[in-house]
């Protein structure tokens, strides 16, 4: 890859090291209300310049747990086409080739004073906005839980090995019935009725929110830690026992969060808490790993390990994945109002929409209890590279007389 020629002499003679990332901590803002599909025409870029120091809390931000997620992405970008796009559903993010100068400078950065000049040389902010008005920040976290290879109580929940039987066509989900035919695949409380092949056992409420966080480590009594990863999931839509929940006024408001919904489940019926669970139709299986690398966080949908406060998962529908962001939320974990370089490089199926991010907090229970506090409204800007977001500048100029989203052609 090359540099292009935006740094300065000084820049490149900037020595030292960046620091390192902070290392997995983590349970996480679970549940969100599920939302209706984002129309195109509902979300726009803002691809007007705006100076990073306008972005709320540039000067401040840690920026070396995004600066060590991107330089995973670039690993990745570094092995596909260079006329590839990032991504077929964000076309506007540009090629392989438009990223590879800023992904080559990153081997320059060497502190904080040179990562700001780094970014501030190659990219352009452009703020992504709804035109609902609507943005949500949440966190997640890879959950540690006590797991068993057969099941023994309280250790009884299976934890779900993908079908057989289930296959994708055209982004969809389906069932493929002995007759050869197919149909949508059962929900949660069909595939419950059924049953599952087993991969390992553990407490119910410990599979449901597994399921929710989409992965994570498996405690077993010899010692052994295994990795529950994501594989599948059966093609339902997200929905959200907490609003499920409070309707039926079974919980406070105070109490919709993952903490506060595994305390119900365990002081309720067991009856009743598979009732709450089966309310949200969605169901994921997956598969076992040895647990590698325990300072890795898992993979994400990008396929690298996800960072803590480096990486985010993002709508892939609308958002490349791989890409820088900064972001600007309110998070309680993190001291109050919070600003951040992350990566976007993992999705979800409660992620949806223009504005809508899920910060990776890390690993266990510390982790967990920072993400379960994240739950706000901000702003969201992709970092471009500068002939990207210019592209996109002159085509929003010469389309100013229509509405909609800037649709950049390669």
């Amino acid at each position: 890859m090359r540099i292009i020629g935006l740094l300065s002499a000084a820049l490149l003679a900037l020595s030292g090291c960046v620091t390192s990332p902070r290392q997995p901590s983590g349970p996480a803002p679970v549940i969100e209300p599920a939302r209706p599909a984002i129309d195109p025409s509902e979300w726009t870029l803002r691809p007007d310049p705006v100076a990073f120091e306008s972005l709320p809390g540039w000067q401040t931000a840690d920026l070396a747990p995004g600066l060590f997620a991107l330089r995973r992405s670039c690993e990745v970008f570094e092995n596909r086409p260079m006329d590839a796009t990032l991504s077929p559903r964000a076309i506007w993010a540009g090629t392989i080739d438009d990223w590879a100068p800023a992904c080559a400078a990153l081997d320059v950065v060497a502190d904080a004073q040179s990562a700001r000049a780094v970014l501030q040389a190659l990219f352009t902010p452009v703020e992504i906005v709804s035109d609902r008005g609507e943005s949500r920040f949440t966190g997640y976290f890879e959950p540690t839980y006590q797991a068993r290879l057969s099941p023994q109580p309280p250790y009884t929940e299976p934890i779900p090995a993908r079908p057989s039987d289930l296959i994708t066509a055209n982004g969809e989900v389906y069932q493929r019935l002995s007759s050869g035919e197919r149909r949508p695949y059962p929900t949660r409380a069909e595939i419950t009725r059924m049953g599952v092949q087993p991969l390992a056992y553990a407490h119910p409420a410990d599979v449901f929110f597994l399921q929710i966080q989409g992965s994570g480590r498996l405690l077993l009594p010899d010692g052994r830690t295994l990795r529950a990863v994501y594989s599948a999931n059966n093609g339902h839509p997200f929905r959200s026992t907490a609003n499920w929940l409070l309707q039926r006024g079974w919980i406070a408001r105070g109490e919709a969060s993952m903490t506060g919904i595994r305390a119900w489940m365990d002081r309720t019926t067991p009856q009743r808490a598979r009732e709450a669970m089966n309310a949200n139709p969605r169901f994921v299986f997956f598969d076992l790993e040895p647990e590698g690398d325990p300072r890795l966080g898992p993979k994400g949908s990008f396929g690298v390990p996800l960072t803590p406060l480096g990486s985010m998962a993002v709508d892939t529908s609308i958002h490349p994945g791989g890409v820088p962001m900064f972001v600007q939320t309110t998070a309680p974990g993190l001291g109050g109002n919070w600003s951040g370089l992350l990566v976007s490089q993992d999705t979800g199926g409660a992620i949806k929409g223009p504005v809508r991010g899920d910060l990776y907090f890390g690993t266990g229970p510390e982790a967990g209890a920072a993400a379960d506090t994240v739950n706000a409204p901000g702003r969201l800007w992709v970092l471009l590279p500068r002939a990207v977001a210019e592209r996109i500048r002159m085509q929003n100029a010469a389309r100013a007389s229509t509405s909609g989203p800037i649709i950049l052609s390669p």
